[in-house]
């Protein structure tokens, strides 16, 4: 079966976190989020993948290469410009053939049965199914009217007010006929959501719906990355240690996942769901987790609170810190006595001073230097990056 994975977009949304990389490189459980992704495919049975790049594409194919170590075979397809969704794929048609086809975002966190989405289309006559998710808050997404008998009368894309006329939500996942190919205009900014299902709409082409079962995110900003990162490790089998591991009377309760040569100080205490990577260091009297995960070459200094937050690699947090909730970007350092409160997003290379605080849903861009003793309450921009 066929997939065609879309990551051409830049992933404003997510900033600080995508100046260093793509949205779908974005760590979760420290791997790139596009190989998670990846590998439920394949398990799903999708070994035939296709991926249309953008934005810093060369990140995207230097992870998963030709895909033989995920058990898939992976073709590439440049934008040249933005093509939009149904455009974009469009451009991969050659790769895609002439066999129905699954059509997934690269920012997708899943765990839905997406063979059983494909077969239920395979039996049916129409063009395009959608997976659908019923959610309470549906305005940044697609929606459909549905009938009892699957078929879709009503398409809207991120209703306002007064116009949710239900909750039934697209996940953005679609099973297309090749067919569709014939809808969709030559190199010309064209959208799935937008342009394709209202236009078939007003033909009245047949386009179903199906009803998803499980967890899906797309992680199009913070509040969502958090989510993803919360379901991946509520997932965690069991304890993994890989390599070596030292500790000094530490507490430790699973499920954890520690790379090799992590250390762990005296009356520590790490409580899973936690994800620790390779070469991080843990000093005394620290609390970590439940659902933290801190990346490779890490130190966590003395007396530390670590809970409920997501640490990418080379970061450094200083003695006597409080860090709840929040994102911290690859390199950074947080100094002593600092307060990074819930929601915080820290982007790469930044120093906050000793003794600074934090507020809760604050940015702090790039290689940002924030001086001891400072209470931010709004975001830092480094102009640099605009």
């Amino acid at each position: 079966m066929k997939a065609c994975i879309m990551c051409g977009g830049e992933g404003t949304r997510l900033r600080p976190l995508t100046f260093a990389r793509p949205k779908p490189s974005i760590p979760i459980l420290n791997r790139p989020s596009v190989v998670h992704l990846i590998e439920h495919l394949s398990k799903e049975g999708f070994n035939d993948i296709v991926i249309t790049l953008g934005y810093m594409a060369e990140k995207i194919e230097e992870e998963l290469g030709d895909g033989r170590i995920f058990g898939v075979h992976i073709d590439y397809v440049y934008e040249k410009e933005k093509l939009g969704t149904a455009g974009g794929v469009k451009n991969a048609e050659q790769y895609i053939g002439k066999e129905p086809f699954i059509v997934l975002g690269g920012d997708h966190v899943l765990n839905l049965n997406l063979r059983e989405m494909y077969r239920f289309h395979e039996m049916t006559d129409a063009l395009v199914t959608i997976g659908l998710l019923s959610i309470d808050d549906p305005r940044e997404f697609g929606i459909a009217d549905m009938d009892v008998n699957n078929r879709i009368h009503r398409f809207l894309e991120k209703p306002g007010s007064g116009e949710i006329f239900s909750n039934l939500a697209s996940t953005g996942i679609y099973v297309c006929d090749p067919e569709i190919f014939d809808l969709i205009p030559d190199n010309t900014k064209y959208d799935f959501a937008k342009d394709l299902f209202p236009e078939m709409l007003r033909r009245n082409m047949k386009i179903n719906g199906l009803l998803a079962r499980g967890k899906w995110t797309d992680v199009g900003n913070a509040a969502a990355y958090r989510q993803a990162q919360r379901w991946m490790l509520e997932a965690l089998p069991g304890t993994t240690i890989v390599g070596h591991f030292s500790t000094k009377d530490a507490r430790i309760t699973g499920p954890l996942q520690l790379g090799h040569n992590v250390s762990v100080g005296f009356n520590s205490a790490i409580v899973g769901p936690t994800v620790i990577g390779e070469n991080t260091a843990i000093g005394d009297n620290v609390l970590i987790g439940p659902y933290t995960a801190i990346g490779c070459n890490c130190v966590i200094n003395n007396e530390c609170r670590i809970l409920s937050s997501y640490i990418f690699n080379g970061v450094s947090i200083g003695k006597n810190c409080n860090v709840s909730g929040s994102v911290i970007d690859n390199d950074t350092r947080v100094n002593e006595n600092c307060c990074l409160e819930n929601g915080t997003v820290l982007g790469p290379a930044v120093i906050v001073g000793k003794d600074t605080t934090v507020h809760s849903n604050i940015r702090i861009w790039p290689e940002i230097e924030i001086e001891a003793g400072t209470n931010v309450k709004e975001d830092m921009i480094n102009e640099s990056y605009l």
